[in-house]
């Protein structure tokens, strides 16, 4: 069974562990590829082991198995002693040589056999390499082999196994093998894709991804052949690639190439200090231009796979940021071919919103794709529903949401009646309300730092407004109060229906801060029962929680926790995914979610990590992080970081 174990994530990106016998790979993970033989390996093993403190590579069961001198050290003494690596070692089983050389000397049962002789720790199933251009009764009948000797290797080999997704460029039949391979596999390895890759296919790429997505099981790693050059990890994290491998280190350095995120550099061409990485500072780029080919390779390997990593670790550090979109904006600049695999993406948002977060810290306008983010679709499908019954709106210049440009906005006419007011954002048109909630809260655009156009005062607001004849309303009113109200009874209508609002509006008060103006805490008998973040979502207290398990029907924002995990969650422990007995399609990572037992009692509120369809398939992890508690009274919504992620015993 694999180890894999979901820590953080950004949408489909996940930050995660896979557990190996030689030790955990921290994901997503980069996997160099070594040549078996250490004297011709530009980078042999214990170098990479001891300058980047790798813990996983990738090498090749077959070339082993074909060399006979390797392959009596791998059978006598493992393939970790022949490589001089004590870390996680996966090995691959001659597929991609068949797809380059047409044919290779072993069979399917007896390369899997091999690989576990010599302890590789991740086995791969030596499938059939479907091309990107056969038609779909070669890609069927390759596809039938690959599943007959998967299904066959699950039964015979007991370790972590890596079952390849074929199905060439055919949606039906990648969806076919993502789950099979998920019903087989530990790693579920999507494969068949090299050529799209080498010849910069990128948007056929985003299809296949798109195509196998939905049917992979959550619980297993998610790795992606070839995925070789720096500038595409990014892309391939948000599609929810968890492991990279990568020979292109070696073999760009053979043609004297320096890899980058932006791009590939000739060294040969180069005549600035344009790298000062830990080797270019200490060898610069010149002298090692000026090297015979056979001496410099060493050092342009290591400086690619320094890049490699490092962009690794800068696609890490988005996930937890939630800000890889805009990174992936960023290095689909490196290529056109890249930013078409980008726009074919976005193209699709039904791929990534089951898992899109329901918030993040900010939505930051990198390029023109980043008004197609799955976040804005979703927002502005919700919103014109939202309005679809809406009184005909007014316009109004783009204004800050505080109380001191609030009070000159009139909420109604002097016969009482609503004024509906759209705000111009970068969305277009959004009902004023509205405007606090992401994306368009915290979005920070490119015409926010253009000419100003807004309002810059209260006066300005009461002047634009006043010179509008069919205005007839009282502009000399102070209307905070007004639109505090409607915020409130607004937010809980996007968050939960009409139907719950009108009836938990009037017994709650919105305050705001003192320091920004923004509503910050809906109260209910004088304790905070929503608070909100920048973000604009009211999220409950656990005084909120009570409210909304009385007056939300059925299963409505609801995750039933296991009999055994219930003592554990009543006291402020994480629920975690094993322990999931139901929750509402509805929520999304990022959401509030009351936790209850299986007689609907409940035991605390918190917020989702995982995606209801993911929860009870990962078999390790946590699937909701508890916020506030029925033992630990009121609370402002915020998790506890001693408690949060400790449970029932896994």
């Amino acid at each position: 069974m694999s180890g894999f174990e979901l820590l953080e994530r950004d949408g489909l990106a996940r930050l995660g562990r896979l557990g190996t016998p030689h030790g955990v790979i921290e994901t997503p993970a980069l996997l160099p590829v070594v040549h078996p033989d250490p004297a011709r390996q530009s980078c042999p093993a214990p170098v990479l082991r001891e300058r980047f403190g790798i813990r996983a590579l990738i090498t090749s069961a077959y070339i082993t198995w074909r060399t006979p001198p390797l392959r009596e050290v791998a059978e006598r003494e493992g393939i970790h002693k022949l490589l001089g690596f004590d870390g996680a070692v996966m090995t691959d089983s001659g597929a991609f040589q068949q797809h380059a050389y047409g044919a290779i000397e072993v069979g399917p049962e007896e390369i899997l056999g091999f690989q576990a002789r010599i302890g590789s720790d991740i086995a791969t199933v030596l499938d059939v390499f479907t091309e990107p251009d056969a038609s779909h009764a070669e890609a069927e009948a390759a596809l039938a082999a690959t599943a007959e000797r998967t299904r066959a290797a699950r039964s015979s080999f007991p370790g972590l196994l890596a079952a390849p997704v074929q199905g060439g460029p055919f949606a039906d039949l990648r969806a076919r093998a993502a789950a099979g391979a998920s019903e087989a596999g530990d790693l579920l390895a999507v494969g068949g894709v090299v050529p799209l890759l080498e010849r910069y296919r990128f948007r056929e790429l985003a299809d296949v991804l798109a195509a196998v997505r939905p049917s992979l099981d959550p619980g297993g790693a998610v790795h992606l052949f070839g995925t070789g050059h720096p500038m595409t990890f990014a892309w391939a994290a948000l599609h929810g690639v968890d492991l990279f491998d990568s020979s292109a280190y070696h073999k760009f350095a053979r043609r004297g190439k320096l890899m980058f995120p932006d791009g590939t550099v000739s060294i040969d061409d180069v005549r600035e200090p344009i790298c000062r990485c830990a080797l270019c500072s200490v060898t610069p780029l010149d002298r090692i231009a000026a090297l015979p080919p056979p001496e410099r390779e060493p050092h342009l390997a290591l400086h690619n796979l320094l890049v490699s990593f490092e962009e690794v670790a800068r696609v890490r550090q988005a996930i937890r940021d939630g800000t890889l979109w805009e990174l992936v904006e960023r290095r689909a600049g490196a290529h056109p071919a890249l930013r078409a695999g980008l726009r074919e993406a976005t193209a699709r948002p039904g791929t990534f919103l089951a898992t899109e977060p329901e918030s993040r810290r900010a939505f930051r306008e990198v390029s023109s794709e980043s008004l197609a983010r799955p976040a804005v679709a979703r927002f502005l499908a919700r919103m014109r529903d939202f309005v679809a019954d809406r009184p005909l709106a007014r316009e109004i210049p783009p204004i800050a949401l505080t109380p001191e440009y609030l009070s000159r906005v009139p909420a109604r006419d002097r016969s009482d009646c609503p004024i509906a007011w759209n705000a111009t954002t970068p969305l277009g048109p959004v009902p004023l309300e509205l405007t606090e909630l992401y994306p368009v809260g915290p979005f920070l655009g490119i015409a926010e730092f253009e000419s100003p156009r807004s309002p810059r005062s209260p006066t300005d607001v009461s002047r634009a407004l006043g010179t509008r004849p069919e205005l007839d309303a009282d502009l000399d009113r102070d209307w905070t109060e007004a639109w505090t109200e409607r915020q409130l009874r607004t937010g809980l209508t996007w968050q939960y229906g009409r139907a719950l609002a009108d009836r938990l509006a009037p017994e709650l008060r919105g305050q705001r801060s003192r320091r920004t103006g923004r509503l910050r805490k809906l109260v209910h008998g004088g304790s905070p029962a929503f608070v909100l973040g920048d973000d604009g979502v009211p999220r409950p207290t656990f005084r909120g929680a009570e409210l909304l398990r009385a007056n939300l029907p059925g299963d409505r924002a609801r995750v039933v926790a296991a009999d055994d995990a219930v003592p554990f969650v009543r006291h402020g422990r994480s629920l975690f995914s094993k322990f999931v007995v139901a929750a509402d399609p509805a929520l999304v990572p990022g959401s509030s979610a009351l936790v209850v037992d299986g007689s609907g009692e409940l035991l605390a509120v918190g917020r989702l990590l995982l995606a209801p369809h993911e929860m009870g398939r990962l078999r390790r992890g946590v699937a909701v992080r508890v916020t506030a508690h029925r033992s630990g009274g009121e609370d402002d919504g915020s998790p506890d970081p001693e408690d949060r992620d400790r449970g029932p015993p896994e």
